[in-house]
């Protein structure tokens, strides 16, 4: 029987029990707990400082209420993270491949930084529909247009983390397909397409950690527009 690429992409079931649950919990069984004690150990001392480099650097240009945001922010960067780092091994499952998952993440914080910028200040969450100095003729045109980009925001969320890691995992199973294929006839081949497989694996490793962070980073520049 022959498979399809995308059958990699399909939420495994074992027994009738649907595997993603294990997949969506794992991610927090890995990350230590801090201790009691005075001095942590050297795992726990670089997971912190990681943490509270990123949460500096991510709520550097938000206001004080947009503080709030820290911990949820920092625990989404970190659940995509680990959850798109662990799809990059074999007999994994990535659930951030799912397009329901990602839009589950997207809408509700994108609707929330609207809801709160309509609440404290209306004016100014109001006004980026329509761009100062717009002449008249053009204003009903331009609010249209910005009404829809707006609307298109937790969309184009969803669908840049969904993507860009589905064309990876799909690149490389088809060029891992190609290795195979070629050893027995052209082993030269075989090896030139392998160390190209080795760098792309390299690369979509880069691309796991690069997406997680743009996902938060949009989040934040929306909810700064809204504090």
């Amino acid at each position: 029987m022959m498979l399809s690429f995308f059958d990699q992409f399909m939420s495994p079931t074992f027994m009738g029990i649907s595997l993603i649950t294990l997949a969506l919990t794992l991610p927090w069984i890995l990350y230590p707990t801090p201790t009691s004690r005075w001095l942590n150990n050297r795992v726990l001392t670089l997971q912190g400082w990681f943490v509270n480099r990123f949460t500096q650097q991510l709520l550097l240009p938000l206001n004080v209420g947009g503080h709030k945001w820290a911990i949820m922010l920092t625990s989404l960067m970190l659940f995509l993270l680990t959850t798109n780092l662990l799809g990059l091994l074999p007999y994994t499952f990535t659930p951030t491949t799912q397009l329901s998952l990602n839009m589950g993440f997207a809408v509700p914080l994108w609707l929330a930084t609207v809801i709160i910028g309509m609440r404290n200040q209306p004016t100014v969450a109001l006004g980026h529909l329509l761009p100062e100095g717009t002449p008249v003729p053009l204003i009903p045109v331009l609010i249209i247009i910005e009404t829809i980009s707006l609307f298109i925001r937790p969309l184009a969320l969803g669908v840049r983390l969904t993507a860009n890691l589905t064309a990876g995992h799909l690149l490389i199973q088809l060029i891992a397909t190609a290795v195979f294929v070629l050893l027995p006839m052209m082993p030269t081949v075989a090896i030139l397409t392998a160390t190209v497989l080795f760098l792309l694996t390299l690369l979509e490793v880069a691309v796991a950690m690069i997406q997680a962070y743009v996902f938060v980073l949009l989040l934040s520049l929306y909810l700064q527009e809204n504090v």
